[in-house]
């Protein structure tokens, strides 16, 4: 890595016009704190075709989704405003603040979200129908926060020039995108340790699982583990095992395509024994260990952009890797819009870090110890005898992390001579003091907030809740978008799933079978 530092430190202008974009989940609820009952918001529009206000799996599973920027201050401002317009818009209804569901009474109370009598929006809604019958309908509707994060071209440009290989700038861009991506997954187990924010869960969300975890009981129901970081994390939240025989290749981007292909086309016995199509009506899309690439669950993934038409996996095999994709954050309920500006700014450290480090080929086994290491993290991380393995070896994990950390003060430095400033440094100070004192954390903070207030899990989330709706109904004026601007988009939204839906001629049978030609 010394060597990349010493060359950015000389021409550190690279690293100006980082590219972000977020995606955040939340779920609506009623006024007592329960799953909500009622349609997506009319005044959002068509969750089909509005392209910053959507729902992922359920109706109540809103989606907020901001366009791409090299400006953080931009991003969490667009964010504010699609939160303050989706409040203007659900009356009395609140954005659960949490990760982790607030209380759900069971799968029945979770209706799968509804795209339209097209034949793209019925496959959206069979998808999630297939997603409700192989793995529940509650673990669905766990929220997070994705965090899509590009290096500018520029910077591509030069680094393929440092690597004076013979290869094109677009596999040499591809090729360091996958090491980032390999070297993100070694160390992937510092996010939910820094930013998880999920220790406790609704006793209604335990009984829908069978769970040996030594969880201890607070309030009314809620469960816990004392030094949990990230539950939704964990084998509890939104994970697929059926998927942990799926070993992906993230050692070139053809191993990583032919990888994904493999589980698209690879019969998964318990998923035939649902049937694909039972008494006239379908069930799920196919009998695939995944139905479509979405189904994939991974920590990260690498990304492009698709045209019209084009699948994910297209994509890329066109155009190599645009962008990365970090599935790994938990919502804070301790921010307005679930995500801050240290967040973005110590990923960006952290992900530049991984680029510029060695990293060697990730095999079977360097797959397995990261998921251990995750799983030690999400359960016991904030344990002071908690370890982790580093190529075998066990670790303490605190001297780990601030192993890490001090290393990573390089790439900030570098990063603030390029934005001007301090915040890179100021962002790495902040989860450097996370891991001196595990009491700064978001999990140990909601868990002390608990004790101290007396509540529980569910009055501690009404409280962020309530508190949040009236702080952004109350601000001034628009940080990005207009009202204006918002209604427009969401009419246009109507209007754009009209028009496809009057363009839909060909039956939905024939249209799935020349999706998956």
């Amino acid at each position: 890595m010394t060597r990349y530092i010493s060359l950015l430190s000389a021409q550190p202008e690279l690293l100006k016009g980082i590219q972000h974009g977020i995606e955040k989940e939340s779920l609506r609820i009623s006024p007592d704190g329960k799953l909500s009952q009622e349609s997506h918001p009319s005044g959002l529009g068509s969750a089909l075709t509005n392209s910053l206000v959507t729902t992922d799996f359920a109706e109540s599973l809103v989606e907020f989704i901001t366009p791409v920027s090299d400006n953080i201050d931009e991003t969490l401002g667009q964010l504010a405003d699609l939160h303050r317009f989706a409040y203007q818009q659900m009356g009395s209804e609140l954005l659960w603040p949490l990760s982790m569901p607030c209380f759900v009474g069971g799968e029945a109370d979770i209706r799968i979200a509804e795209y339209g009598d097209s034949n793209i929006g019925k496959m959206k809604t069979l998808y999630r129908k297939g997603l409700h019958h192989r793995y529940g309908s509650v673990m669905q509707v766990i929220a997070g926060v994705h965090f899509n994060f590009s290096l500018p071209a520029h910077f591509w440009q030069q680094w393929h020039q440092w690597q004076a290989g013979a290869e094109s700038l677009q596999q040499s861009q591809s090729a360091g995108y996958l090491a980032m991506l390999r070297n993100y997954r070694r160390l992937g187990w510092l996010v939910p340790y820094l930013f998880g924010a999920s220790p406790a869960l609704c006793g209604s969300f335990l009984q829908q699982k069978n769970s040996a975890l030594p969880f201890e009981k607070m309030g009314q129901g809620t469960y816990y583990l004392p030094y949990a970081t990230s539950l939704r994390m964990s084998d509890l939240g939104y994970t697929n095992r059926a998927q942990a025989r799926l070993q992906v290749d993230y050692n070139s981007l053809t191993g990583y395509l032919a990888s994904v292909d493999r589980a698209l086309h690879t019969p998964e016995p318990r998923f035939a024994k649902i049937g694909v199509k039972v008494d006239g009506e379908y069930r799920q899309l196919n009998s695939n260990l995944l139905q479509i690439e979405n189904e994939l669950y991974a920590p990260i993934r690498p990304k492009r952009v698709a045209e019209s038409g084009e699948k994910p996996s297209e994509a890329l095999a066109r155009g190599g890797i645009e962008y990365i994709e970090v599935r790994a954050l938990d919502v804070s309920p301790f921010h307005q819009t679930g995500v801050s500006a240290d967040e973005i700014r110590f990923l960006d450290v952290m992900l530049v870090y991984c680029l510029l480090q060695e990293s060697p080929v990730l095999d079977c086994d360097g797959l397995s110890e990261a998921a251990r290491n995750i799983t030690t993290t999400v359960l016991y991380g904030r344990d002071p005898n908690a370890q982790v393995e580093v190529s075998g070896q066990l670790v303490g994990l605190k001297v780990r992390a601030m192993q890490l950390l001090s290393e990573m003060r390089a790439v900030a430095e570098v990063m603030d001579k390029a934005a001007g400033g301090y915040d890179y440094q100021a962002a790495l100070a902040k989860q450097l003091a996370k891991v001196e004192d595990p009491d700064l954390t978001p999990s140990a903070r909601l868990l002390n907030e608990m004790q101290q207030r007396s509540m529980d899990n569910g009055c501690l989330g009404m409280h962020y809740a309530e508190s949040h709706k009236a702080e952004l109904l109350a601000q001034q004026g628009s940080n990005f978008y207009s009202d204006d601007a918002l209604h427009k988009v969401a009419q246009l939204s109507v209007e754009a799933q009209k028009e496809i839906e009057s363009e839909s001629s060909v039956d939905f049978e024939q249209f799935l079978a020349d999706y998956f030609a």
